[in-house]
C-alpha cells in the first residue's frame, strides 16, 4: 500500500503530481465506502437485532435454540436461560444459544405443520 502512495506521489519526469495523487485518494475513499456499506453496516445491524432478541426473551416464551431444540423458557438469569423441554425435564443453556423466539402465530403454525 505504501508503494502505491509513493508511486502516486512521484510522477514521471515532466508530469504533474496533483491529478494522480487525487485520483488515487479518491479510489481509496471509494473502496473504503463500498466496504463499509456492503460489509460493516449490515453486520452491525444484525448484531443489534441479535442483542435485542436476546434481551427480549422472557419467561413463558417458546423458543428454538441454535441446535434446533424447541422449548419453553421457565427461568432466566443474566447469562443463562432455563428451558423446559418436557414435563419435569429442564435444561440450562447460555442465552446466546437462543436462535428464535416463536410468537403466538408462529407457535400455531409450527404445531399445525407437525400434525398435518
Amino acid at each position: 500500500m505504501s508503494i502505491l502512495l509513493t508511486i502516486a506521489m512521484f510522477p514521471p519526469e515532466g508530469g504533474d503530481a496533483g491529478g494522480g495523487l487525487m485520483s488515487t485518494l479518491m479510489m481509496f475513499a471509494l473502496i473504503i465506502g463500498i466496504f463499509y456499506f456492503l460489509i460493516l453496516r449490515p453486520q452491525q445491524k444484525r448484531q443489534k437485532e441479535r442483542k435485542q432478541l436476546l434481551e427480549s426473551v422472557k419467561k413463558g416464551d417458546r423458543i428454538i435454540t441454535a441446535s434446533g431444540l424447541h422449548a419453553t423458557v421457565s427461568g432466566l438469569d443474566e447469562k443463562t436461560v432455563l428451558l423446559q423441554v418436557a414435563d419435569h425435564m429442564k435444561m440450562k443453556f447460555e442465552r446466546s444459544a437462543v436462535a428464535t423466539i416463536l410468537r403466538e402465530g408462529e407457535v400455531d403454525k409450527a404445531a399445525k405443520s407437525k400434525t398435518g
